[in-house]
């Protein structure tokens, strides 16, 4: 079992704080029972309101969806706060926060589940279901914290979206902004979208399309033997 999370408690005051860094989990949970047990006990050892850090560019759905889970079952109160980066599957986890803050200085990013498969093409086509069912998963987590329309999450998810802090409260991934005095302003805020900006390089570079026989492919098809 190799943890990639760590407790710290306050000897003077009991309070407990969960530190996530890095990668969540780069052995799957999908078939392991030792590691989940191993969080949740150590999770469920104390009471109280926890904090939990989270920098980490993600990692397994699998593990991702199961510490969401507990965290939501928490009886305590569960403030998250994101000191450098929530991508992907770390984002899930975050939104299991009674309350979600962000640094300044932070991102948070989204977007569609991917794995590796090998096999035939009813393999290919098991795969593919199986990851159009984990975003919906997704989506719900996302919906349930932000309100926003499951239309709206997935274009965001398909256009691998990075939110920084100001962004992310805006949109309802996140409810404040750490070390701001007063009332978050709002201003300034910026969505990047990977997709957005390859379709805007691509329009400015307008190069000709150059149409190419396709006769040249149906040799090499025919020359091939079984």
């Amino acid at each position: 079992m190799k943890k990639f999370w760590n407790w710290v408690r306050d000897e003077d005051t009991q309070s407990r704080t969960l530190y996530l860094n890095g990668a969540i989990a780069e052995e799957s949970w999908f078939d392991d029972d030792i590691t989940p047990a191993a969080f949740k006990a150590e999770l469920m050892s104390g009471e109280g309101d926890i904090v939990v850090w989270i920098n980490s560019p993600g990692g397994d759905c699998i593990a991702a969806s199961q510490i969401y889970n507990m965290l939501m079952d928490y009886k305590g109160n569960v403030t998250i706060k994101i000191d450098g980066i929530a991508a992907s599957a770390a984002s899930v986890i975050a939104m299991a926060g009674t309350e979600v803050l962000m640094s300044p200085t932070s991102l948070m990013m989204i977007h569609n589940p991917f794995t590796i498969a090998i096999g035939d093409s009813e393999e290919m086509q098991k795969a593919m279901q199986m990851l159009d069912e984990v975003k919906e998963s997704i989506i719900n987590a996302y919906e349930l914290k932000t309100g926003l329309s499951r239309t709206r999450l997935s274009h965001l998810m398909d256009a691998e979206t990075w939110l920084n802090a100001n962004k992310a409260v805006e949109l309802g991934f996140a409810d404040d902004i750490m070390f701001k005095p007063g009332e978050s302003a709002l201003q300034d805020s910026f969505v990047f979208s990977r997709r957005a900006v390859t379709n805007s390089l691509m329009n400015k570079l307008q190069k000709p399309v150059v149409k190419q026989s396709v006769e040249p492919l149906y040799e090499r098809l025919n020359s091939l033997k079984y």
